[in-house]
C-alpha cells in the first residue's frame, strides 16, 4: 500500500453527500495514512466531517495517491465552487458583483481559490496514483470546449475511473474516456456505519423527533430553488393530505447548509402551512444526526440526491421531487435513478404530484428494496476492489 493517501473532494463545505464520502472510502482504507483534501481549510467536524487542508498545501509525490472521493466533481466549475465556499452573506456579494460577467467571475474565483484550474475538484496528481471513484458529470454539455479539455486531459492521467450514472459515462466515453459505471459511495453507508448511526437515534434531536411521532414520519428536505410561494403550497397541500391519509407526520430537515443549497426560510414559511401537531422543523446539520433521522423515517421525500441514496440503502422508498420550473438541464437526481433502480421504485414528481407518490411508495415492495441496496452494495464493492487494486501497486 501506498505511504500517503490523499482523498480529495467537495467535502470543505456543508453538504451531506460530499460530507459523507470521505467517511465511506477512509473506511476501505483501514490502517492508511490518509489526509483529507479539499480546495480550502477548513474544519468540518463539528457537523461530522474531516479536517480539511487545502489541496495546495499538500505535496503529491510519488509516494502519493489522490483520491477523488466521489460527487459532481466533474463538472463543477470555479466559479460555482468559490461561491458555495463562501458564507452566505459573502455569496450574495460575490453573486451580486461577478455574475453578470463571466470572464470576471473566473478571475475572482481564480484569487478565491487560489488556483487556475477551470473546472478545479479536477486535479492530475503527475508522480503519483490518480484514481476518481464515483464521479458525475450530468451537465457535461454545458461545459466550455476549454473546460472539458481541461477535464479530459487530467481524466487522461488517471490510473483507475468510476462514474456514478449512464449519462455521465456516455459523455466521457464519446470523449474517448475509458470508465466504470460504479454506484454512489453513499449505497455502503448502512453496511459501514449502521452501529453509529443507531446510536445517534437514540439521543438529541433525532430521539425527540421519533418521541414526537410515534406512528412514524416522512423525512422531507427540498433546495431553495423551490421556495415561492405557489410551489411550497402544493408541498404542503400534498404533505398535509398525505398525513390526513397515514396518521405520519413530517419532519424537515436540511441537506446542505452551503450556498446554492438548502435555506431555513423557506422552510419555515412551509411550516406555516402545515399544522404544527404534525410537523417539525428538524434543525441539526451534523451529517449522522440526518444519516439517523432517515434511517429511522419511513419514507423520504426531497430533491437531495443523498437523501434518496440513503433512504434506499436502508430499504425504505424515496421519492424524488423534481423542480417545478425544470428545464431541460440534465438532472443528476433523475440520471443516477434511471441508472440503478427498476422502473417500479423509480419515482420523481414535481411538488403538484407528491400525494399520491407518497402513498404509492409506501405500499412498495419491502423485499424488492432489500434486495435493490443488497444489489448496489455489491457492485461498489466489486469497483472498490478495481482501485484497491490500484492503490496496492504505489508502495511506499
Amino acid at each position: 500500500m501506498p505511504s500517503r493517501i490523499v482523498l480529495f473532494g467537495a467535502f470543505d463545505r456543508h453538504n451531506f453527500g460530499d460530507l459523507l464520502f470521505p467517511h465511506i472510502v477512509s473506511k476501505s482504507l483501514p490502517n492508511q495514512a490518509i489526509e483529507f483534501a479539499g480546495l480550502v481549510d477548513r474544519d468540518m467536524r463539528p457537523w461530522g466531517g474531516h479536517p480539511v487542508k487545502s489541496l495546495v498545501s499538500i505535496p503529491l509525490d510519488e509516494n502519493a495517491t489522490l483520491i477523488h472521493c466521489g460527487g459532481e466533481l466533474l463538472t463543477c466549475t470555479a466559479y460555482e465552487a468559490a461561491v458555495m465556499l463562501q458564507t452566505p452573506e459573502q455569496a450574495r456579494q460575490a453573486i451580486t458583483c461577478h455574475d453578470a460577467d463571466p470572464l470576471d467571475a473566473e478571475r475572482w474565483a481564480a484569487e478565491a481559490l487560489l488556483t487556475s484550474r477551470r473546472i478545479p475538484y479536477v486535479v492530475r496528481a503527475d508522480r503519483g496514483r490518480l484514481i476518481f471513484n464515483a464521479v458525475g458529470g450530468v451537465e457535461w454539455p454545458l461545459l466550455q470546449p476549454i473546460q472539458q479539455e481541461e477535464v479530459i486531459e487530467t481524466l487522461r492521467q488517471a490510473d483507475w475511473i468510476g462514474v456514478r450514472d449512464h449519462v455521465t459515462q456516455g459523455h466521457l466515453q464519446a470523449a474517448g474516456i475509458a470508465c466504470s459505471l460504479c454506484p454512489d459511495p453513499a449505497v455502503m453507508v448502512k453496511e459501514y456505519f449502521d452501529e453509529l448511526i443507531q446510536q445517534r437515534s437514540l439521543r438529541g434531536e433525532v430521539a425527540q423527533t421519533i418521541g414526537t411521532f410515534p406512528k412514524g414520519y416522512l423525512a422531507c428536505q427540498f433546495a431553495a430553488e423551490f421556495g415561492d410561494d405557489a410551489t411550497l403550497d402544493q408541498l404542503a397541500n400534498g404533505l398535509n393530505k398525505t398525513c390526513a391519509e397515514t396518521g405520519l407526520g413530517v419532519v424537515l430537515f436540511r441537506a446542505g447548509a452551503a450556498p446554492w443549497h438548502d435555506q431555513i426560510e423557506p422552510y419555515e414559511r412551509l411550516s406555516a402551512r402545515m399544522p404544527a401537531a404534525s410537523t417539525r422543523i428538524f434543525h441539526s446539520l451534523n451529517l449522522w444526526d440526518i444519516c439517523a433521522l432517515l434511517a429511522k423515517s419511513r419514507v423520504y421525500c426531497g430533491s437531495s440526491l443523498h437523501g434518496g441514496i440513503v433512504a434506499a440503502a436502508y430499504g425504505l422508498p424515496h421519492v424524488s421531487l423534481i423542480p417545478p420550473q425544470k428545464t431541460n438541464r440534465p438532472d443528476k437526481v433523475s440520471a443516477n435513478r434511471n441508472t440503478w433502480e427498476r422502473k417500479s421504485l423509480n419515482v420523481c414528481v414535481k411538488p403538484d404530484e407528491i400525494e399520491q407518490a407518497l402513498v404509492s411508495a409506501l405500499n412498495q415492495s419491502a423485499e424488492e428494496l432489500k434486495i435493490s441496496a443488497a444489489r448496489l452494495e455489491k457492485i461498489y464493492r466489486e469497483n472498490q476492489q478495481q482501485w484497491l487494486w490500484v492503490v496496492s501497486q504505489c508502495s511506499g
